[in-house]
């Protein structure tokens, strides 16, 4: 299924894959050779020790970044060939948080509504720091929240928009085990939505019910890939 209404700016693909996907900063190697099919209706977990290529992966997905080599399809559509209505359709959590610190916390989310375009962006704001918790807070300044805080509203950031491709690098950061929770059902949520859910942890107990596969990088490469291991923790000792 891969649809395209420019118009709306609307585009719906069923898989994300790498093919042989290689990306190289001067002479240093950060991915090599990568190839992985990612479905929708399922949650991926991206693993593998620091500098093994996680983030840098999520960010090529994202098109924030191009392959050295290799080709990166969204559906039978490279990024190129879907232009840039393929943005209004992935969701992405990444290191950098993508808030404004001096805006409130419903003016962040509004100013993203208005960025996508959503019809009513006031009224997708309330709802989204209702689901965050964060309803109470939503007048105060970014700057002013703690790390936490910032965590499920840049969450609520990247799914605003109800992305079909959604991108979360380390997204347990700082949160409670209470946010955690909610976090975890609501990757069920998209996961039984038909959206594809690409997350890349070292939470492993947070995740371990949650994932149907994990991709394993060491050292810029693929070591495995699993479907749904029982023990994550003993299965990624094995291969990293």
């Amino acid at each position: 299924m891969d649809r395209i209404h420019t118009d709306r700016g609307l585009i719906e693909f069923d898989t994300l894959s790498f093919d042989d996907v290689s990306r190289r900063f001067g002479r240093r190697r950060a991915l090599a050779h990568v190839t992985l099919e990612c479905r929708a209706g399922e949650v991926i977990g991206l693993l593998g020790p620091n500098g093994a290529g996680k983030s840098t992966l999520l960010a090529i997905a994202a098109t924030l970044m191009s392959p050295s080599t290799g080709a990166v399809r969204y559906g039978s559509l490279t990024a190129r060939q879907a232009g840039g209505e393929l943005r209004a359709r992935i969701g992405l959590l990444a290191h950098d948080l993508y808030l404004y610190p001096e805006l409130t916390a419903i003016e962040n989310l509004e100013f993203f509504g208005r960025l996508y375009l959503l019809p009513d962006p006031r009224r997708r704001a309330e709802a989204a720091l209702d689901r965050a918790g964060l309803a109470s807070r939503a007048g105060e300044p970014v700057l002013a929240f703690s790390r936490g805080m910032r965590q499920r509203l840049a969450l609520e950031r990247a799914l605003l928009h109800e992305p079909r491709l959604v991108l979360l690098d380390e997204p347990f950061t700082g949160l409670d085990d209470e946010s955690s929770r909610r976090l975890i059902d609501r990757l069920s949520a998209l996961r039984s939505g038909g959206a594809i859910v690409v997350v890349s942890t070292h939470d492993l107990e947070a995740v371990e019910g949650l994932v149907d596969r994990v991709a394993v990088l060491r050292d810029g490469r693929l070591a495995a890939v699993e479907q749904r291991p029982a023990a994550l923790r003993d299965t990624y000792r094995r291969l990293v």
